[in-house]
């Protein structure tokens, strides 16, 4: 027996009588199923309707309630963890994006409540020292690792390890500052950037979810520090949008550069002494990593965020 979904190119859910009776009482036609279409329906985040999906968007820990179980028993999600701080003092490198995780297939039930918990970027830390890896984001079973720190001139021998990688420090006649290592599993994004062994007045970038950070080499008083690794699009939200994009790293400079944070949220690294722009935060909800910059303040990295998606009607 086959199963009908519209009758003369209407569908079946959109006629309201046939052949004088209710059509939501008619379970066959003229021996096939009338499989009529259920709403499922949820609360949770901030909802939003593209054509024939709703869209739930969390940028704060919350709960995605399944009230109604219909048609309907999976959805899709991009959940995205906090970014790493960026580094500071003698070009820190910048920090690593916030895991970044994505599929279609997720099964929900009826009366499930899934929490979801948001990720917080993470901070700058001492001068000089290794920044703050970001927080992990969590649907449900599903986690996103948060995003590694940058590298400090003074603090171990490479940038953190995480969803992406935090980028390696400058060096000064001192071993390699190795770019930290994107570990998380399933795959989450990419490693952070290496600064070279010699005198390395530049930082390395921020490994992106689509990316890894820029390594650097050599240096001097016109140098930028290493790009922040690009991020991963996503339209989910009905719209296509990059997040996920890592920091940039810190140098040295005599006045005022700007290495660029990876597409996605990523933050600017700076180098100078005095003046000039300041390093830029990761942005908020996008799991960027924070910029690394030289003597002045680097910068945060981004907080997470969850996004769950399935279809409501026909």
């Amino acid at each position: 027996m086959a199963t009908i979904s519209n009758i003369n190119g209407i569908p079946e859910d959109n006629i309201s009588h046939y052949n004088g009776g209710v059509s939501s009482l008619y379970t066959a036609r003229n021996g096939d199923t009338w499989g009529h279409y259920v709403s499922t329906v949820a609360t949770g985040g901030t909802i939003t309707t593209d054509g024939n999906f709703k869209v739930h968007t969390f940028t704060s820990s919350g709960t995605f309630a399944v009230t109604t179980l219909g048609t309907t028993t999976s959805v899709q999600y991009l959940l995205i963890a906090g970014g790493g701080g960026g580094a500071h003092g003698y070009y820190g490198g910048g920090g690593g994006a916030g895991g970044y995780l994505t599929a279609t297939g997720f099964g929900i039930s009826d009366g499930a409540s899934l929490t979801v918990t948001i990720g917080g970027g993470g901070a700058i830390g001492a001068h000089n020292a290794n920044a703050i890896a970001g927080s992990n984001s969590v649907f449900a079973t599903v986690t996103s690792t948060g995003g590694g720190y940058g590298s400090g001139y003074s603090s171990g021998n490479a940038g953190g390890n995480g969803g992406s990688g935090g980028g390696g420090s400058g060096v000064l006649l001192a071993a390699s500052k190795a770019g930290g290592t994107a570990t998380a599993s399933p795959a989450q994004g990419h490693n952070g950037g290496t600064s070279s062994t010699g005198i390395v007045s530049r930082a390395a970038g921020g490994g992106g979810a689509g990316a890894v950070g820029q390594s650097c080499s050599g240096g001097g008083a016109t140098s930028t520090g290493g790009t922040g690794g690009v991020g991963l699009a996503s339209s989910i939200s009905g719209s296509s949008v990059y997040r996920g994009g890592g920091g940039g790293g810190g140098s040295y400079h005599t006045s005022s550069v700007v290495s660029l944070g990876g597409n996605g949220g990523g933050g600017n690294g700076v180098g100078h002494f005095t003046g000039g722009p300041a390093s830029t935060a990761g942005t908020t909800n996008t799991g960027g990593g924070g910029g690394g910059s030289n003597f002045l303040a680097s910068s945060a990295g981004g907080s997470g965020i969850a996004i769950i998606r399935y279809q409501f009607q026909e």
